[in-house]
C-alpha cells in the first residue's frame, strides 16, 4: 500500500509540473515572448538569491544538527589520529573557504548581472591569467596536501617502535581473529595448509615451530595497552578485508597471501572514552571497510584499550592455542582407538 502511495504521489507531481510548464507557455503567448523571457530572468534572478540565503541557512543547520554525532566532535583516540584531523581540519577550512565563495558569487553574479536592456555582456575566448589562477592554485594545495598525507601514510605503514605491542589480526567471512606472541615475543609461523577448523587449527599455525607454542588466540575482542604502540600484522584467509578503527582514524587492506601493517598508539582507555563520549556503552570497534560478502555487515571486533595492569591481568588468564590444539588432538586419537578397539571386538 506505502508503494502505491509514493508511486502515485511521484505521477501526480510530474502531472502538476507538465500543467505549470503548459501554463506559462500559454502566458508566454498571450503576453509576447520577449516580454515574458525577460519576466521569467527576473524571478529566476530572484529565486537565486532565495535559494543561496537558504542553502547558506540550512549548511549551518545541518552542521548545527549532526556535528556532534561526527568521529570529529570527540577527537582521535590515537597519537596518530591527531595528525589525521588536524589533516582533515585543514582540508574542511581550504575547501569550505572555497565552496562558500563560489557559491556566494555564483548565485549572487546571477543576480546581479541579469539580463538588461541598459548592457551588454563581453564576450571573450580565453585568458591565460585565468587559466593560471584557477588551475595552477588548487594544482598546488592539492600537491601540499597529498605530500602530507603520504608522509603520514609512510609514517604508520613503517616499523613500529621496539616496545610495540605485536599483534596478528586475521580476517575471514566474516569475524576477526587474533593471534598474542607469548613471553618469547615472536610469534610463531604459520600455512594456509595447515587451516582445519575440525583439527583445532583454525588459523593454520605451525606446531612444528617451538614459537608457536605459548602463542594466544582470541576471537572477536583484541586487547591493547593505553598509551603504548600497538603494530597490526594483518593477513586474511578468504577474499580481500579492510582493517578500519575508526576512532583511531586508521584503516589497512587484508589482503590473501599477502601481509600488511600498520601501528598506532591509544591514547585513551575505554572508560575514559565513555567518559569523553558521555556513552556508557562505547566501544572501540573494528569494522572491516571492504565490500566482502554479504555478510560485510556483521564483521565486527572490539578493541578493548585498558592499562598495562589490567592487560597483564587478562593475559595471565589465556592459555596458549598449543595446549587447546594438543588437547583436542589427544581427545581425537582416544576417540579414534576406541572406535578400532570397538570395531575389532569378537561377535558374541
Amino acid at each position: 500500500m506505502n508503494t502505491f502511495f509514493l508511486i502515485a504521489i511521484i505521477v501526480l507531481v510530474f502531472l502538476v509540473i507538465f500543467q505549470i510548464s503548459k501554463a506559462s507557455e500559454y502566458v508566454s503567448v498571450l503576453k509576447g515572448e520577449e516580454k515574458s523571457r525577460k519576466q521569467n530572468n527576473k524571478i529566476n534572478a530572484f529565486l537565486m538569491i532565495v535559494f543561496l540565503i537558504l542553502g547558506l541557512i540550512g549548511v549551518w543547520w545541518c552542521n548545527d544538527l549532526f556535528y556532534h554525532k561526527t568521529l570529529l566532535y570527540v577527537g582521535s583516540a590515537s597519537s596518530q589520529g591527531k595528525m589525521i584531523d588536524e589533516l582533515m581540519w585543514i582540508t574542511l577550512i581550504i575547501t569550505g573557504i572555497v565552496f562558500f565563495l563560489t557559491q556566494i558569487l555564483l548565485f549572487w553574479f546571477s543576480f546581479k548581472y541579469q539580463e538588461s536592456d541598459k548592457r551588454k555582456p563581453l564576450y571573450f575566448t580565453h585568458s591565460n591569467k585565468l587559466e593560471i589562477i584557477w588551475t595552477g592554485i588548487p594544482a598546488i594545495t592539492m600537491t601540499v596536501l597529498v605530500v602530507f598525507g603520504l608522509k603520514y601514510w609512510f609514517k604508520f605503514t613503517a616499523n613500529a617502535p621496539k616496545n610495540a605491542q605485536v599483534i596478528e589480526v586475521t580476517g575471514h567471512q566474516f569475524g576477526w581473529e587474533f593471534r598474542y606472541p607469548g613471553r618469547d615475543g615472536i610469534l610463531g609461523r604459520k600455512n594456509y595448509k595447515l587451516v582445519d577448523p575440525a583439527k583445532g587449527n583454525p588459523l593454520g599455525v605451525d606446531w612444528s615451530d617451538a614459537a608457536s607454542h605459548d602463542d594466544i588466540h582470541v576471537a572477536a575482542t583484541v586487547h591493547v595497552v593505553v598509551n603504548r604502540p600497538v603494530k597490526f600484522v594483518i593477513n586474511s584467509m578468504d577474499v580481500i578485508h579492510d582493517v578500519g578503527l575508526p576512532q583511531f582514524r586508521m584503516k589497512m587492506d587484508a589482503v590473501p597471501g599477502t601481509p600488511t601493517t600498520e601501528w598506532f598508539t591509544p591514547i585513551y582507555t575505554t572508560e575514559e572514552m565513555k567518559k569523553r563520549t558521555g556513552n556508557p556503552d562505547f566501544t572501540y570497534e573494528i569494522a572491516c571497510d571492504q565490500m566482502c560478502g554479504k555478510g560485510h555487515f556483521t564483521m565486527r571486533g572490539v578493541i578493548i584499550v585498558e592499562t598495562q595492569k589490567e592487560f597483564n591481568e587478562w593475559m595471565i588468564k589465556q592459555r596458549p592455542e598449543y595446549l587447546r590444539a594438543k588437547k583436542f588432538l589427544a581427545n581425537a586419537s582416544a576417540d579414534s582407538t576406541k572406535t578400532v578397539a570397538f570395531v575389532n571386538q569378537p561377535a558374541k
